[in-house]
């Protein structure tokens, strides 16, 4: 009986547009299942993220929306699914609206840098996902 050398449980294996050769191969370097999809907009789905830490859940899948002019253009926000919440917080958390994403809503986290500090050449998914994750560990200090 031939059975394939890996399975999946179906996440992480879209691409419905492609991404720099750079982008691709950081996301790969995650070790965690990844898709580009087009929901409206176009979208980079990373799968289990992992979350700090204080929330509700210790992994989340964290979509970013892509400029059809990216690199050029930045990422702004993140949008999260599952829904996160703080443990231990009477204050909730701020600046959060929802996004219909692939059948999904999402949890849109509002935050910005501040005009002029995405570099090209510089900046990118990754630096991205470093400010995500800068956002959530500043969050659980509220």
């Amino acid at each position: 009986m031939l059975q394939p050398k890996e399975q999946t449980e179906g996440k992480g294996v879209r691409k419905e547009f492609i991404l720099p050769e750079e982008d691709r191969e950081a996301l790969d370097q995650l070790g965690l299942g990844w898709e580009t999809i087009v929901s409206g907009s176009h979208w980079v789905i990373i799968n289990d993220y992992p979350i700090p830490d204080g929330y509700n859940v210790d992994k989340a899948d964290v979509a970013l929306l892509i400029s059809p002019s990216y690199p050029a253009d930045e990422i702004d926000m993140a949008y999260f699914y599952p829904h996160l919440s703080k443990l231990n917080s009477t204050r909730a958390i701020g600046a959060l609206a929802y996004q219909s994403i692939d059948g999904k809503v999402f949890q849109r986290w509002s935050r910005h840098r501040k005009p002029g500090e995405w570099t090209l050449g510089v900046d990118s998914i990754i630096t991205h996902l470093t400010l995500v994750d800068n956002w959530l560990l500043n969050e659980l200090k509220k």
